[in-house]
């Protein structure tokens, strides 16, 4: 009697090759989604790089500082798909506003992300200005005080730069 050689693969084979791809695509696509909202949030922190330069500028070469909203770089209406309004207060904390874009989880539309001027200790910087060196910018601060954006759903949509 003559065996005959198996050719091909069998269904039990296919099978297993299809759930094995099941398993990594119900892996990989919560990463990917929030992968996708992190670059839709990137515009979010840049959007406050021009008052970053222009309060940096100030604080170095100025003799008084302006008034909230008076740092010359705000914008009170959108600036583009993800940012609602830029505004600043008098000791130049940068405040964006996340816009209400239904691509963006409905748990952080409408948040605001603060990025607040700090020393080589990271103290908060406050006026008067000239010859002040603003060492950093911290990320997620609130009311003016220096407070890690952690327990916040934003704080997991952020660039590395912000999350400390």
């Amino acid at each position: 009697m003559k065996r005959t050689v198996q050719q091909g693969f069998t269904l039990i084979e296919l099978m297993i090759v299809v759930a094995i791809i099941g398993i990594l695509a119900a892996v990989a696509l919560p990463a990917y989604q929030t992968y996708t909202v992190k670059a839709k949030l990137s515009e979010v922190t840049l959007a406050a790089s021009s008052c970053r330069t222009t309060i940096s500028e100030v604080y170095q070469t100025g003799t008084s500082a302006p008034t909230a909203n008076g740092w010359g770089c705000e914008a009170s209406t959108s600036t583009s798909k993800y940012v609602a309004s830029v505004a600043t207060d008098v000791n130049g904390a940068v405040s964006v506003k996340v816009s209400n874009d239904p691509s963006l989880p409905s748990a952080i539309t409408g948040d605001i992300l603060t990025l607040v001027p700090a020393d080589s200790a990271g103290a908060n910087v406050k006026p008067p200005v000239g010859s002040v060196q603003i060492f950093k910018w911290v990320c997620g601060a609130t009311s003016g005080t220096i407070l890690p954006l952690t327990d916040a759903p934003l704080s997991k949509y952020l660039p590395g730069s912000c999350r400390g």
